[in-house]
């Protein structure tokens, strides 16, 4: 196995997905994830996603030519990626949260995103923020 890696990543959905398409996201990931051994968390909220992956270099790689191609979403902006000593998010082949409106008034600190959804210029420079907003989240998963 090659260097351990994470990336963080937002874009935008190419228009509002309903559950049963989140739904096949989420398989689609889980299917080609698992075999790779890349784990993560994606969340969704108002158009938006911000997801993370982990896992060897070169499969992370793989793995974001894929979502690259993907036309289900647009203006994919990386966060942050790097090496790391451990995974964060090494509970699920894909940890996975549509965020709602009652999510907004559980944790108002991130309101701003329950509304606007997850944008490069309210992330950059914050990839702490990213890590912080996807491990609430994926603790209230339940996976």
């Amino acid at each position: 196995m090659g260097r351990l890696v994470q990336l963080i990543y937002v874009s935008s959905a190419s228009h509002l997905l309903d559950e049963q398409a989140l739904r096949a996201i989420l398989e689609s990931s889980v299917r080609h994830n698992t075999p790779q051994a890349v784990t993560g968390m994606l969340l969704y909220a108002n158009g938006a996603f911000m997801q993370v992956l982990e896992g060897d270099e070169a499969a992370v790689a793989e793995t974001m030519s894929r979502i690259r191609a993907d036309p289900r979403h647009h203006s994919i902006y990386e966060l942050c990626a790097g090496p790391v000593a451990a995974r964060e998010f090494g509970t699920w082949s894909m940890g996975f949260r549509a965020l709602t409106p009652a999510d907004a008034a559980t944790w108002p600190g991130y309101a701003q995103f329950f509304e606007r959804g997850f944008t490069a210029s309210a992330l950059t420079g914050a990839p702490g923020l990213a890590v912080e907003m996807l491990k609430t989240f994926g603790d209230k998963n339940g996976k």
